[in-house]
């Protein structure tokens, strides 16, 4: 197993992982102690929450972070987060992300606080991510979004409810994007069924980490709903410009590797970063190291450049 030498002293401090669906209630409560107990700097962005309607009923609540004092309308991003379809919430577990979108971007970043697997299996993910991308167009005069300039964006989990979103626009005629940034996307339910990089060092995720994730998302499998899996998808023409993120040493890599592929085959304007020897979501642990500093530029710096002119 290769390491990027800038990573090699962060991997040898790093524990055994532990199960996080060994108890999932567990994870999810102490993932937002955690969340509670170091809370992001908030200087110069404000954030207001929202509950987007369903018929019916409720649907998912957002919340949307923007610029302190920036008048709109704001280009917008539509963030999903990760966790392995099972763990993962807004606030305050993706401030962080969100708060660094608005810093990176200059836009209006809409978390959303999609319904969690088991409990709620596929297409309960997805279809409140479509939800919450029609629902911001539909309300962006109200929210100081410029309709025009929407995106979506995702890490891990997160990606591939992007990308599976992205589909869903173009093909329900909905919402039109000018962007999908896929970080380290988990788009295929094979990821993982054959060896993987990082099998056989229990301090990172490897294939069957990454089964289990979909096994409680899809049960009876990607098939039964055909936005599960983004790259089941038969034909990715017309799709917005995308920019994916792999890791050399990640579960997910062949499968983003191939996504990024079909896209460019579908003639879908594609940019491609793949760090070698870094682990899935090795950013968390070395976040002032130069390549993760490096990888987040790129995807937020193709993200920026999208989102600064109307179509």
């Amino acid at each position: 197993m290769e390491v990027h030498p800038e990573l090699v002293p962060v991997l040898e401090r790093l524990p055994p992982m532990l199960d996080p669906y060994a108890d999932i209630a567990g994870t999810r409560a102490g993932l937002h102690t955690l969340a509670r107990q170091f809370p992001a700097d908030r200087d110069g962005v404000v954030s207001e929450r929202f509950a987007v309607p369903r018929p019916g009923g409720p649907g998912p609540a957002v919340e949307i972070y923007r610029p302190a004092d920036v008048p709109g309308p704001l280009p917008g991003v539509l963030q999903f987060h990760g966790g392995g379809y099972t763990f993962g919430q807004a606030p305050p577990g993706e401030d962080r992300t969100a708060i660094g979108l608005v810093r990176e971007v200059g836009a209006a970043v809409v978390s959303v606080e999609y319904r969690l697997a088991p409990e709620h299996p596929c297409p309960a993910a997805v279809e409140d991510c479509y939800l919450a991308l029609e629902w911001t167009a539909r309300e962006a005069a109200a929210l100081g979004i410029d309709p025009a300039r929407l995106a979506v964006s995702g890490q891990s989990a997160g990606g591939g409810l992007a990308a599976a979103v992205a589909l869903m626009a173009r093909d329900r005629g909905g919402p039109a994007l000018v962007h999908q940034a896929l970080v380290v996307p988990d788009l295929d339910d094979s990821a993982g069924t054959g060896p993987t990089p990082a099998d056989g060092d229990p301090r990172l995720p490897d294939g069957a980490f990454v089964q289990r994730g979909w096994r409680h998302y899809t049960p009876q499998g990607a098939g039964a709903h055909p936005y599960a899996a983004a790259a089941r998808a038969a034909d990715l023409r017309g799709l917005p410009p995308a920019c994916v993120v792999v890791c050399g040493l990640d579960p997910l890599r062949d499968t983003g590797l191939a996504y990024a592929r079909r896209l460019l085959d579908a003639d879908v304007e594609v940019t491609l970063h793949y760090v070698p020897g870094a682990w899935h979501g090795f950013e968390m642990y070395a976040p002032d190291t130069r390549l993760a500093r490096e990888t987040t530029a790129v995807w937020t710096g193709r993200l920026r450049a999208a989102l600064r002119h109307r179509p």
